[in-house]
């Protein structure tokens, strides 16, 4: 039994009532006229409906590339969103259930459901609420750190084969891809052996960009001035799409190449066509291809310029020579910087 207390301002005293606590706690139930069928039934019509436009709608989708992965970095970015899709889904699939439950089991027709308006506090559900998103996050923590290190974009791929390098420079709007081994050059295209791992080096000759091969995994920031890594193999022969996933300006949307993978002897033979090929890019045929294009032809180079790709990094980085050496005024070198280092 709960007191209750109340001033009779007639008498000008306090009086005493006593109010039956199962009473207070569950009050009678409020009387809800029947529902009208003609809303439940618009309520079932429109529900189908949506599900039939949602289908449409994803009946038109393809396969996404970075869940059908082609090298071991992609398969384990693949595993990695997997794992944290399930892992957030042991929340949102009970939350959708109780939502859906919840809404026919206290619905105001439902005269067999509990009545209690004044409840307020469950330990047990609190003791969930919180116990289980942080499981997740522990959980996905300890993913995301482990998975983070291993897939580290500067560290080699463990290999046999000797990785080939290839240095790729964001352009307006193209990528050119050096070969410094082979002295040759593409734009928009590169080739390289399968089960071989590629060594990108990577900058940018404008404004920030983004070199990503899904298939392969793991996109990565071109930015001018900075040289930053990228290391993937592709497990079988194909032909991969290359993307710019950076708004980079007008010609961004067309800023793609194709990424072939095939035999060892298929890219010697690639290497020797391109060898044979009429342009040769020096400084004066940079300048050119320097200029902004929009759908620029896959173009072969067959010498480049020496240090290249080191004199577009420097062009942004006043007083460095093409030796990463500072120079004061004087011309005088000062000290040695590591290019080559993050």
């Amino acid at each position: 039994m709960y007191s209750k207390f109340s001033f009779d301002h007639g008498k000008g005293l306090f009086q005493k009532s006593h109010i039956d606590e199962r009473a207070y706690l569950h009050p009678p139930r409020p009387v809800i006229p029947e529902s009208d069928p003609m809303r439940r039934k618009r309520f079932y019509v429109l529900t189908g409906l949506s599900w039939l436009c949602a289908g449409a709608l994803l009946c038109g989708c393809g396969t996404v590339p970075l869940l059908d992965p082609k090298g071991p970095v992609g398969e384990a970015e693949r595993f990695v969103i997997l794992a944290a899709f399930g892992l957030m889904l042991i929340v949102v699939i009970p939350v959708f259930i109780m939502a859906f439950w919840f809404a026919r089991k206290y619905r105001a027709s439902n005269t067999q459901s509990d009545y209690a308006p004044k409840w307020d506090y469950s330990g047990k559900i609190d003791l969930m609420i919180w116990l289980v998103p942080v499981a997740i996050i522990i959980a996905l923590g300890t993913l995301s750190w482990e998975t983070t290190h291993r897939l580290d974009p500067f560290r080699p791929l463990a290999s046999e084969a000797k990785p080939i390098t290839i240095e790729a420079v964001a352009m307006d709007w193209k990528w050119l891809f050096i070969y410094p081994d082979y002295h040759i050059a593409t734009v928009n295209e590169i080739v390289f052996p399968a089960q071989v791992p590629v060594s990108f080096r990577i900058t940018s000759d404008t404004v920030m960009s983004s070199f990503f091969i899904p298939r392969l995994g793991s996109q990565i920031y071109a930015m001018a001035g900075m040289e930053t890594r990228l290391h993937l193999l592709a497990d079988e022969p194909g032909v991969y799409d290359g993307h710019n996933q950076q708004f980079s300006g007008q010609g961004y949307a067309n800023m793609h190449f194709d990424a072939i993978a095939g035999s060892q002897a298929e890219f010697d033979a690639w290497v020797e066509k391109t060898r044979n090929a009429p342009d040769q890019l020096d400084l004066a045929r940079y300048r050119i291809l320097q200029r902004p294009t929009l759908s620029y032809p896959v173009t072969y180079f067959s010498s480049v310029a020496p240090d290249l790709f080191m004199h577009i990094i420097h062009k942004y980085r006043p007083g460095v020579d093409m030796t990463g050496a500072v120079r004061d005024p004087g011309g005088r070198a000062m000290e040695t910087l590591a290019v080559e280092g993050r």
